[in-house]
C-alpha cells in the first residue's frame, strides 16, 4: 500500500485533513532561506515578511511538496510547519470566502465579487497528491489569508515555526528510491479536521 490516500475508501471530495492536537494545528509555507531560516530560529516572521500581501498556507504537507517541487524550487527552498491556535484557523474559515463563484452558494455574481473583495481570508480547493505527487480524486485545502487576517496569523496565532526541508528531502529521496513505504512513515499524521461549534 502505497499511502493513506491510497485506500480503498476515497475521503469525500473536499475534507480538511492536518495535523492537529487539541488546541494547534499545522499548516506549511515555503520560503527563499533569506526569510524561512529567519522565520525557523525565531518563531516567527522577520520584519522582511510582508504583510500587506496575501499568504497562502496549505494543512496538506504532500500539496506542499507539490507546490514547492520538494523545497527546490526559487524561493521556495525552505519549508516551513507552522505550528497556529485553531481558534485561529477557525477564525479564518469563519470570515472567509471562495476563491471561485459557485451560483448556489452566492447567488449574483457581483455579490461574490464583492464578499471576495472584504473577505480577511479564501478558501479553495486543490486536488490533494500522492508521494508520487500525482493528483487524487479528493481536494485539499489552501487558505489565504489577508488584511487582518494576515495580522492575525503572524501576531497572535503562531504556536511555532519549525524547518522541515530536510524531512521534505529525504521523503523525496525514498520515493525516488521506490522506497515508498518508508517515505509514508516518515509523513505527519493528518487527520480530519473537526471544526468546533
Amino acid at each position: 500500500m502505497e499511502a493513506t490516500h491510497d485506500r480503498p475508501t476515497v475521503p469525500p471530495r473536499q475534507q480538511i485533513r492536518a495535523l492537529h492536537t487539541g488546541s494547534t494545528l499545522t499548516v506549511y509555507q515555503a520560503y527563499d532561506p533569506e526569510l524561512g531560516l529567519p522565520a525557523a530560529r525565531d518563531g516567527r516572521f522577520p520584519a522582511a515578511w510582508k504583510r500587506e500581501r496575501m499568504t497562502w498556507v496549505k494543512p496538506s504537507f504532500l500539496w506542499m511538496m507539490y507546490r514547492s517541487g520538494w523545497g527546490t524550487k526559487e524561493g521556495q527552498r525552505t519549508v516551513l510547519a507552522i505550528e497556529i491556535r485553531r481558534d485561529g484557523f477557525d477564525w479564518a474559515l469563519d470570515h472567509a470566502c471562495l476563491s471561485h463563484y459557485v451560483r448556489e452558494l452566492h447567488g449574483e455574481q457581483a455579490d461574490w465579487k464583492r464578499e471576495l473583495r472584504w473577505a480577511p481570508a479564501r478558501v479553495q480547493w486543490d486536488p490533494e497528491r500522492d508521494l508520487r505527487l500525482r493528483p487524487l480524486p479528493y481536494r485539499s485545502l489552501q487558505l489565504g489569508l489577508a488584511g487582518e487576517a494576515v495580522r492575525r496569523y503572524a501576531d497572535e496565532w503562531i504556536v511555532g515555526i519549525r524547518d522541515v526541508t530536510p524531512i521534505a528531502h529525504r521523503v523525496h529521496a525514498l520515493v525516488k528510491d521506490g522506497r515508498l513505504d518508508a517515505a509514508h512513515a516518515l509523513l505527519p499524521d493528518e487527520r480530519v479536521y473537526p471544526r468546533a461549534g
